[in-house]
């Protein structure tokens, strides 16, 4: 069983106003669930103006905290453009497959939206007619039609998809994080030595060989 979810919410920098979910078992589409969110900030004007859920219609409604332990339960959940629900969503335990990651993988130089690939690959999907795209559960029943697509013409088991929605693995040598993300200590050490003392002194969980690097750099300044 794979649970394909999703929220919408106050804005890009969250605040839950609605989640959803499907299940996708033997190929179809089961199981939907939704609610309505108490979120925990005002809704913004751009974002009822994408998914249309007003104050009013999450007025008196539970709070993500009472309302997700109904979408627990699954080893493996489905979003598309996973790295948002999943920040969105932090309490779900499971790995996160990511269906816009493998449509990129599958089908490059095309649009990668929900529903521009609903479109382009002509999926059979009929989300519930008194709903809209960017309403939670629409858009679940696409992204779980694209699920099934993408599983048809890979051939990927739920594994196989688990591991090629993984993000790269950083270099030893590269800043995992912070306003230097990205780019190698070396360049650092000799750029703001000061960053990366900062770091050592500071940053209690750095991976150590991350460590070790940012110690020989350091020293080589000395």
């Amino acid at each position: 069983m794979l649970r394909v979810i999703d929220t919408e919410t106050c804005g890009l920098q969250g605040g839950v106003v609605e989640v959803a979910s499907v299940d996708v078992i033997d190929g179809q589409i089961v199981n939907p669930m939704s609610d309505l969110i108490s979120p925990d900030r005002p809704i913004s004007r751009q974002a009822i103006a994408v998914h249309r859920i007003t104050e009013a219609m999450v007025a008196g409604k539970p709070t993500i905290e009472q309302a997700i332990g109904r979408y627990h339960g699954s080893p493996f959940y489905v979003a598309h453009n996973a790295s948002f629900d999943r920040r969105m969503l932090p309490e779900m335990h499971g790995e996160w497959i990511c269906t816009m990651t493998l449509a990129r993988q599958l089908w490059p130089g095309i649009k990668y939206g929900n529903q521009a690939l609903r479109h382009s690959l002509k999926l059979d999907v009929t989300p519930p007619d008194d709903l809209h795209a960017h309403r939670a559960l629409y858009d679940c029943y696409v992204t779980a039609a694209l699920l099934i697509r993408i599983m048809a013409i890979s051939g990927w088991d739920t594994t196989q998809m688990a591991q090629r929605c993984q993000p790269a693995k950083q270099p030893d040598d590269v800043l995992p994080f912070g306003k230097y993300r990205g780019q190698p200590v070396a360049v650092i050490a000799k750029k703001d030595p000061g960053y990366l003392k900062w770091m050592l002194d500071n940053v209690k969980d750095l991976r150590p060989p991350l460590r070790q690097a940012l110690r020989k750099y350091l020293s080589q300044l000395q």
